[in-house]
């Protein structure tokens, strides 16, 4: 049975979104697996902590369970992880980003309830023998400037339904999908009167389901999935910037009835570098440069974000704050491809704390020909 999620968390019903996720991180460090190793009370603490934030976090399901409670979420509508959690154990993996499920079965049961057929006829508008489409998967990476420079492969080992490849998601020993139950003609729930009201129940030779199978597949028992261990690699482009979010079309949950699978999602978030910073595709380094070099021209040498090392021409009388560009040494446009954004080097000075007698002595000199003229150093 579900608990409540507001009694899992420790806040009232009225909490704020912070205090929630505040409630929740505190909570989760505190169960965490890998904080109390061999302790199955805390695992099933966690596996808790878990779903309840995945109910309260979204204004949807928050709202469901507000007014419907554990029925908001009896069908499955809840946490893509059900009340076990995530299937990555780190609560960085989220589920059902608008696969089947949600308000909408929420509204057309309530509907149901007062003799409504729901949205669009008598069956709801949607035969319940109908294949469905499984959930969307989502992770998050972080990644070094190096990285989205150059891209990289992301390795993702985490575990889902998948659709059984005996029966080929139908649950049926033929592996093909299972006729459509007679008694109800496929609509899953039968209509009787209670005096003045039409109600609307679950087929009971079918189970609500629209078909019926009498010869059910030896590997996934007539569910037509499989829970699994997946690995999934992910290319991530060169140039890729801090939170963009990479699809790959398919690679989510298994969907129902043989319907087809969610997607995955990848969230690419970019570590700050020491070295540079990121305008766009341009990048901005700062550097000391020699004042003689500032005051009578010469070369400096960079290194680049490719470790590539470059000679970079110093006009003579190069202010303190000014940018000395490097054109094609930035990040991979995303413009057109085999471009690139530019580098800037932002220039700086270091005044040197230990001079020799004759370096002061030369500095002295230097400082006695100051002349009236503007714009003098």
């Amino acid at each position: 049975m579900n608990k409540n999620p507001y009694e899992v968390l420790g806040v009232a019903r009225d909490a704020s979104d912070a205090d929630i996720k505040k409630a929740y991180h505190k909570l989760v460090m505190k169960y965490h697996p890998d904080r109390n190793p061999d302790d199955k009370s805390a695992e099933e603490k966690f596996k808790e902590v878990n779903n309840a934030f995945d109910i309260l976090k979204d204004p949807q399901k928050r709202a469901a369970y507000d007014r419907f409670g554990d029925a908001a979420f009896a069908g499955g509508n809840a946490s893509g992880a059900g009340f076990g959690g995530n299937p990555f154990g780190n609560g960085a993996f989220h589920f059902d980003m608008g696969g089947a499920g949600g308000m909408e079965d929420i509204l057309r049961e309530a509907m149901r309830g007062f003799g409504f057929g729901g949205f669009g006829g008598p069956s709801g508008g949607r035969n319940a023998n109908a294949q469905r489409a499984g959930r969307d998967l989502l992770d998050e990476v972080v990644i070094d400037l190096k990285d989205a420079f150059f891209g990289k492969t992301h390795t993702v080992k985490f575990s889902s339904n998948v659709q059984c490849e005996k029966c080929h998601g139908y649950g049926t020993a033929d592996g093909k999908a299972a006729p459509v139950c007679p008694k109800c003609g496929g609509a899953g729930v039968v209509h009787a009167r209670q005096g003045f009201f039409a109600v609307e129940q679950p087929c009971p030779e079918c189970n609500g389901l629209g078909h019926k199978i009498d010869k059910k597949c030896s590997e996934c028992d007539g569910s037509g999935v499989q829970h699994k261990h997946r690995t999934i690699e992910v290319k991530i482009p060169a140039g890729v910037e801090d939170g963009t979010r990479l699809r790959l079309a398919g690679q989510g949950e298994a969907g129902l009835s043989g319907g087809p699978a969610g997607d995955f999602y990848l969230d690419i978030r970019v570590r700050p570098d020491k070295r540079f910073v990121r305008q766009g595709a341009d990048l901005i380094m700062r550097m000391d440069v020699p004042f003689t070099t500032l005051t009578l021209g010469g070369e400096i040498e960079v290194e680049t974000i490719d470790d590539k090392k470059l000679s970079v021409k110093v006009p003579s009388g190069t202010q303190v704050g000014e940018k000395l560009r490097v054109r094609g040494h930035g990040m991979p446009s995303g413009r057109r491809s085999g471009t690139f954004g530019d580098l800037y080097i932002d220039v700086a000075v270091r005044v040197p704390t230990k001079l020799t007698d004759k370096q002061k002595k030369i500095l002295a000199e230097f400082a006695e020909t100051k002349s009236d003229k503007k714009g003098w150093f």
